[in-house]
């Protein structure tokens, strides 16, 4: 597992450890109950705070991301589709909220749009 702190981004890095964890389950890069590393482990590795990384697989655990074993560590929880599903109609939302914007500077319409759209689906995209 990678994990990348950049400091100059304005984002918590218990945030940015967060969403870099909870990417890497929701694609698969992190495969249902492989170990990751321990909270101090990571906290040495990426020279930060075991609090800040105690608070990051906190949240994960509290969203069903992940699970503890008391004595062994963290584990990728299985895959709730229904958290999966929650997760991606969220980014969809957020990109159609951008849509919106990027159309409403640009003057389209919501026919415009929808012939955007349906323009994608002839081509496969």
């Amino acid at each position: 597992m990678e994990l990348y702190i950049d400091v100059r981004s304005g984002a918590p890095i218990y945030d940015q450890i967060y969403t870099q964890i909870k990417t890497q389950i929701i694609s698969g890069a992190l495969a249902e109950n492989e170990p990751l590393p321990s909270i101090r482990g990571l906290a040495k590795e990426l020279r930060i705070s075991a609090i800040t990384t105690k608070r990051a697989y906190d949240e994960l655990e509290k969203d069903g991301f992940l699970y503890t074993v008391a004595g062994k560590g963290c584990f990728v929880a299985p895959k709730n589709v229904e958290l999966l599903r929650e997760e991606n109609l969220r980014q969809i939302e957020a990109h159609m909220a951008r849509i919106r914007a990027l159309a409403a500077a640009c003057g389209l319409g919501r026919e415009e749009l929808w012939e955007m759209l349906s323009m994608t689906e002839e081509d496969g995209i």
